[in-house]
């Protein structure tokens, strides 16, 4: 059920924000040097890897790294992707993951490929059965604020709590948090 779920909300999110993707895609283009999107490489459900589509917040030559470990992230931000991650709008093209099944609407997020302390923890833990998110628990928790060990218990604790019901509170939760741009540091 919650792949079916998946499948049609992002059908419709895509359609929905059709107009949006593409306002988005031209700022892009119009504001600096580089592709529209960014394919991001991240770990997914077994920890196999699979490559994320974003909106190219930052330059084209900018490291790649987790944003925290930039030693001045807003160096490398663009003036359009400052705005697309304050709003969270960087993340809409991720819907294609959810609809190809790379990724879910709600799970863990998808680790970067490098981060290898956090990877390791899922798996030991488990976590990395679970198809990963555009949202999740971790995510309306504290996103870009928590430490690696909190992250993954909030992980765990999805692990074990998770039902349909659950999804639609983080969904609920993640709306509430993009509007707030709640726990957004970069």
């Amino acid at each position: 059920m919650k792949r079916l779920f998946d499948i049609i909300c992002a059908g419709f999110g895509l359609l929905f924000f059709l107009p949006a993707l593409l306002v988005i895609a031209v700022a892009i283009l119009a504001d600096s040097r580089g592709p529209i999107l960014y394919m991001s490489r991240r770990v997914g459900r077994h920890s196999s890897l699979f490559l994320m589509p974003k909106f190219r917040s930052m330059r084209a030559e900018t490291p790649v790294v987790a944003t925290h470990l930039l030693g001045d992230p807003d160096r490398y931000l663009t003036r359009v992707g400052r705005f697309l991650r304050r709003t969270s709008l960087d993340e809409l093209p991720q819907l294609f993951s959810v609809l190809k099944g790379d990724m879910s609407l709600v799970g863990p997020r998808p680790a970067l490929f490098n981060q290898h302390d956090l990877n390791a923890m899922r798996a030991a833990k488990g976590v990395d059965r679970l198809r990963p998110g555009i949202t999740g628990w971790a995510q309306v928790n504290g996103r870009d604020e928590l430490p690696i060990p909190e992250k993954v218990a909030y992980d765990i604790e999805y692990l074990q709590r998770q039902s349909f019901w659950f999804d639609l509170k983080i969904l609920f939760l993640t709306v509430h948090r993009v509007i707030t741009a709640h726990g957004v540091s970069h």
